[in-house]
């Protein structure tokens, strides 16, 4: 071998997904001199995840390893003096995680708790005495069974479920005990559970007195049903009656008080049923008057909605007040990207001003006691993720301060060149996507190509990385991906121009994009494929019902039948308010049109079926129906089912069942288009 084919780089692999190090859950120092944060790693040989905590210098100095081990650490937090890390890890038992404190200066961490459930959300009191979290309870027949080796062995006898939210993807069934607020004593450990009944408490937060305590709960009398009755409390921070803040109707979340004490800010959607809507922000004063929204006309979703692959930081987007409790940061999905806005809560004709705007997404962010400093990771189309700084006042008004160099082998490999069009849909509508060439592109060829379809519908392709795209270009082909109607990003009318219409303009603008690629000289029209998974996998199953440009299909996560998906996603009766359809009993006609299992006796396009078995968004059944009917109409079908998997296989699913999905796509491409 010559020196330079020894440095030659190579190509994206498959496998490369056990190499990602991939940051989550920046948190700054309250002095804003050190940021705190989770690397995750995947173990080849077992196939675990392993995620440990690390240390950054805010200047770029020092950055370290802070906390060791095969172990999940997770959810680092400050104290309020800044010498102790609070955080959540699994060390000593694999199936439990407990809060364990670590001091900053050096020494061995220690277990706070010892309780027997799951954690979520929680936070220090201002005076560093306490911590307030969100915990559920082990069902008690969990806990005897524990105790018990022999009912272990023989596990659950069956399952009484008696609302609605029984299961979750991701997490399977659900415990029948709720989510309730607790408040732990930071130095002896002792638990005090402040809430309790038949309704889930969740997102508590300390007030700035510490007096209080804030939280959103669902206590409807059919909180499974009336999805979004979410309403905000206050209750005393000892304990006692818990008292409802006067807001506005609909779904609430990611409520923060104002450092003052005097206001709640928190995001939400005011028409019930319309998920379309954009996330808007609201504030509403803690001595009543009820909310009101901030940001007047601003036609922006303001929280996450970027699909990737990689990079999925599943921090909340929580809003961020100013030290003088006049503005609200927050983040904004916009065209592609999600960036930092800041707003002023008290002069609505003062315009919005962007902390962080351009190409890239946004993810996990906080700020420094000061807001002089913001921490966030960032997304870019070549690089998953880094550690970002940036100073935000007078004193410190730097650019953004890169303190990570995860993934080094990245570099290394070579990628095509991605370009971003705008294009026009049918009816005149500017419509928004990017094409992938394969790495060594000559324009002189043809080229095998591949549409991706994006999920949700209520999500957007962006400037994220994604390595699928990459590995499939790395193959041979040109990848193309966009943004139909339907999408977020592109103001709410584009949302929720498909509400009660699934498979109209979306269907014309993916059929759009198609048409816009194919006219490019290096697509070959003849070897064109198609694939998307969950709202994408509905459309793909559309698609071949429809038409038979395509030469090949790979349907996943599919949603196929509106009349049998009703009831059996975790979504339940969410279907109305994502798709904007009537419940089957009442309008079987327009739940049938909508349904792409209604027009599969057209289909004759190899089409390859990607399921989960533990899918509890678009459950097996729905891509079983495509299989069989594609079976019995005779074109070349294959079911490839994932055992123990979820509905987000591609970017959260083992390591080795992932690789098995790109290469069983991949193997159905190379087979029906070279």
């Amino acid at each position: 071998m010559t020196d330079n084919e020894a440095a030659a780089p190579r190509l994206t692999r498959a496998d490369d997904l056990y190499l990602f190090q991939l940051p989550s859950d920046p948190q700054i120092s309250p002095d804003g001199a050190q940021v705190a944060f989770c690397v995750q790693r995947v173990e080849r040989e077992t196939e675990k995840k392993y995620a440990n905590l690390w240390l950054a210098d805010s200047d770029g100095g020092r950055l370290r390893q802070f906390t060791h081990g095969k172990w999940a650490d997770s959810q680092p937090r400050w104290s309020p003096d800044g010498r102790t890390l609070a955080f959540l890890s699994n060390r000593g038992n694999d199936e439990q995680a407990q809060l364990y404190l670590l001091p900053t200066d050096g020494g061995e961490a220690r277990p706070l708790t010892d309780l027997k459930g799951n954690f979520a959300n929680y936070e220090w009191s201002p005076d560093g005495a306490k911590l307030v979290c969100q915990f559920r309870r082990k069902d008690a027949d969990a806990l005897e069974r524990e105790k018990d080796e022999a009912k272990k062995k023989l596990g659950v006898s069956f399952r009484h479920i008696t609302r609605a939210d029984y299961k979750f993807d991701g997490a399977g069934y659900l415990p029948q005990e709720h989510w309730h607020v607790w408040v732990i004593d930071a130095t002896t450990g002792a638990a005090t559970q402040l809430t309790e009944g038949d309704h889930d408490e969740t997102e508590p937060r300390w007030s700035p007195d510490g007096q209080s305590i804030l939280f959103a709960a669902n206590r409807s009398d059919r909180p499974d049903m009336d999805l979004d009755a979410t309403e905000l409390y206050l209750i005393p921070a000892e304990g006692g009656e818990a008292k409802q803040l006067e807001t506005r109707p609909g779904r609430k979340f990611a409520a923060v008080f104002s450092p003052d004490g005097q206001h709640v800010a928190y995001l939400g959607r005011d028409k019930p049923g319309r998920w379309y809507q954009n996330a808007r922000l609201y504030v509403a004063p803690l001595a009543g008057g009820g909310a009101r929204e901030v940001g007047g006309d601003l036609d922006l979703h303001l929280s996450g909605a970027t699909n990737g692959d990689v990079f999925n930081d599943s921090t909340p987007s929580l809003p961020i007040w100013s030290a003088d409790s006049r503005r609200v940061a927050c983040v904004a999905t916009t065209r592609g990207n999600e960036w930092l806005l800041s707003l002023n809560v008290f002069e609505p004709n003062d315009a919005p001003q962007w902390l962080i705007a351009e190409a890239g997404v946004l993810g996990g962010y906080t700020f420094d006691r000061a807001r002089q400093r913001v921490a966030y990771l960032w997304s870019t189309l070549d690089d998953p993720a880094q550690l970002v700084v940036r100073g935000l006042g007078h004193d410190d008004a730097t650019g953004p301060r890169t303190l990570t160099a995860l993934n080094p082998w990245l570099p290394e490999i070579e990628t095509g060149a991605i370009e971003e069009v705008w294009f026009k849909a049918y009816d005149g509508h500017d419509l928004h996507g990017w094409i992938l060439k394969p790495p060594g592109f000559d324009p002189s060829q043809r080229y095998p190509s591949i549409l991706q379809i994006h999920g949700g519908p209520q999500t957007q392709y962006g400037n994220i990385y994604m390595h699928e795209f990459h590995y499939l270009a790395a193959a041979g082909y040109v990848v193309y991906w966009s943004n139909p109607r339907g999408s977020q990003g592109y103001g709410e009318a584009v949302t929720g121009a498909i509400y009660g219409q699934w498979g109209t303009v979306d269907y014309d603008d993916v059929m759009a994009w198609a048409d816009t690629v194919e006219k490019r000289p290096y697509i070959d029209p003849e070897r064109m494929g198609v694939t998307g998974g969950s709202y994408g996998g509905y459309m793909t199953t559309l698609i071949i019902g429809r038409t038979q440009r395509f030469k090949a299909a790979v349907a996943q996560r599919v949603v196929s039948n509106f009349l049998s998906f009703y009831g059996s996603s975790d979504l339940n009766a969410g279907l109305e308010h994502l798709a904007g359809t009537a419940a089957p009993w009442d309008d079987v006609l327009t739940n049938w049109a909508q349904s792409p299992i209604s027009a599969i006796g057209n289909a004759r396009t190899p089409t390859l079926v990607i399921h989960s078995e533990n899918d509890h968004r678009c459950d097996p059944e729905q891509g079983e129906q495509v299989f069989v009917a594609l079976r019995r109409l005779g074109v070349d079908t294959e079911l490839l089912l994932l055992p123990g998997e979820s509905h987000g296989v591609s970017r959260g699913g083992r390591t080795d069942r992932r690789i098995a999905r790109l290469e069983y796509m991949l193997g159905w491409f190379e087979r029906y288009l070279k």
